[in-house]
């Protein structure tokens, strides 16, 4: 393997490339998605590519407390779910959402035809993600990931002797 064909393995992925798992929950969600920055060289930014089927939402309304994203959309338009405001999205958007509380955020899929587009972010980790439309709180690192509600969280001291 040449020099180029070793940094280009590295640092260069191609969207026809990236393999996508479709995550889908009837009747509001449908998405398939791939990480484009998988197995290269990235250290602080992640990227995915994401395929928002039509009338669909990506994923639940969340906020991220160390992460930040950004997302370049690529084809199609829809709505972006906001800090509890509809704004309008289409192909040539870049949309930044720093992390905290003042924006949640989801991408709905308005339109008939399919949305794609990138999501970038920072890599932040460890990483603790709120859900307002359900109350509950992800938190993860590398290897670890616990999804819980406030409400259901143990006592500092349980299990402990």
């Amino acid at each position: 393997m040449s020099r180029a064909d070793e940094l280009r393995a590295a640092l260069v992925r191609n969207l026809a490339d990236v393999r996508l798992e479709r995550q889908q929950r009837e009747p509001l969600y449908d998405t398939s998605c791939g990480g484009v920055s998988d197995g290269t060289a990235a250290v602080k930014l992640g990227a995915g590519f994401d395929i928002l089927a039509p009338g669909k939402r990506s994923c639940p309304y969340h906020f991220h407390h160390a992460q930040e994203e950004m997302f370049v959309i690529l084809e199609g338009e829809g709505t972006l779910r906001v800090a509890g405001e509809m704004v309008p999205v289409r192909a040539g958007d870049v949309v930044f959402i720093p992390p905290g509380p003042m924006y949640p955020h989801q991408f709905i899929n308005t339109s008939a035809a399919p949305m794609r587009y990138l999501s970038i972010s920072t890599q932040e980790r460890p990483e603790l993600c709120e859900y307002p439309d359900s109350g509950k709180v992800a938190g993860y690192t590398r290897g670890l990931r616990i999804i819980q509600r406030p409400a259901d969280s143990l006592d500092y001291w349980e299990g402990e002797p």
